[in-house]
């Protein structure tokens, strides 16, 4: 099975997120995407200090009507700061037949030299890279942390392959230029939401009275 991971705060998860899975699973012929909210990122605190069930029950119901997205609590349950180089080999772990393969924004791409242990990463996943409107990746290879650049050969413009057979892929995407940060500015302020996250998103920040002012 080829497994898709999509990881984020999911602050709340609006329409930009699923296009970019829908567009990973397409372009990587992945059998399903499992969607895995992070419990405590450690990189930024986390805005507005929704709990995790929260966010975990707002990614559970925008998923809910696509038979090959499912969710997992797998950074809850792991504890401490939510590192992906812990993440991927617990997965791994609990689906052991599976295929990994990370899908990340082409803005996550260009800072992966910034990531906890990185240079791990990509022997234990495969990478699904989708672009995103702000940040564009022009020479896939040397863009790439300096470190890892000799690990990797281009058989073609749209895909790397790492020493230990994993590869890098990437995805032009439909680019839509949404960001959890301006949902929770537009609630703040009293203002509609509305056609830039799923409706039952939509519904759950109200009924929770999430990101008020």
């Amino acid at each position: 099975m080829k497994l898709g991971l999509l990881g984020g705060t999911f602050n709340p998860i609006h329409l930009a997120h699923l296009r970019i899975a829908e567009e990973a699973r397409e372009a990587g012929g992945l059998d399903l995407v499992l969607f895995v909210p992070a419990a405590d990122p450690p990189h930024k605190p986390l805005a507005g200090e929704v709990a995790f069930q929260l966010r975990y029950a707002m990614v559970q119901q925008a998923i809910g009507d696509h038979p090959q997205f499912s969710i997992s609590d797998i950074e809850a349950r792991l504890g401490g700061k939510s590192y992906t180089v812990e993440m991927l080999p617990a997965v791994q772990a609990e689906h052991p037949a599976a295929e990994l393969h990370f899908i990340i924004g082409s803005d996550s791409y260009l800072e992966l030299g910034l990531w906890h242990r990185y240079r791990e990463l990509f022997s234990l996943a495969s990478l699904i890279v989708v672009a995103r409107p702000d940040r564009m990746i022009e020479n896939p290879l040397l863009q790439l942390p300096q470190a890892v650049q000799g690990q990797f050969i281009a058989e073609s413009a749209d895909l790397l392959r790492h020493c230990s057979g994993s590869c890098i892929r990437f995805v032009s995407g439909t680019r839509l230029d949404i960001s959890s940060s301006r949902l929770r500015e537009l609630v703040a302020g009293g203002r509609s939401i509305r056609y830039l996250v799923p409706p039952v998103v939509e519904t759950f920040i109200t009924q929770k009275g999430l990101y008020q002012a």
